[in-house]
């Protein structure tokens, strides 16, 4: 299976959504290209997630000494 890569995916999203807004595609076409980027939308976002979980931060301990900590997303804000 042939690992997809995120700039593919996301040059082809861009393209649907050109695509869409242009507003020159019948019905069937414009639901067909939503389900497919819809498709793409989420591989992309899977392959962020997983990219995300592999990013650590090097920090400097109170000994002076470099450590990784695993990198954690600023949770939005709730209220």
């Amino acid at each position: 299976m042939a690992k997809i890569k995120f700039e593919e995916s996301l040059k082809k999203l861009e393209g649907i959504v050109e695509q869409l807004e242009r507003g020159d595609l019948t019905l069937d076409e414009s639901l067909t290209k939503y389900e497919n980027g819809i498709r793409l939308y989420k591989q992309c976002l899977a392959l962020l997630e997983s990219a995300e979980k592999k990013v650590q931060i090097l920090t400097k301990n109170a000994s002076g000494q470099f450590q990784t900590e695993d990198f954690l997303p600023p949770q939005a804000d709730e209220g």
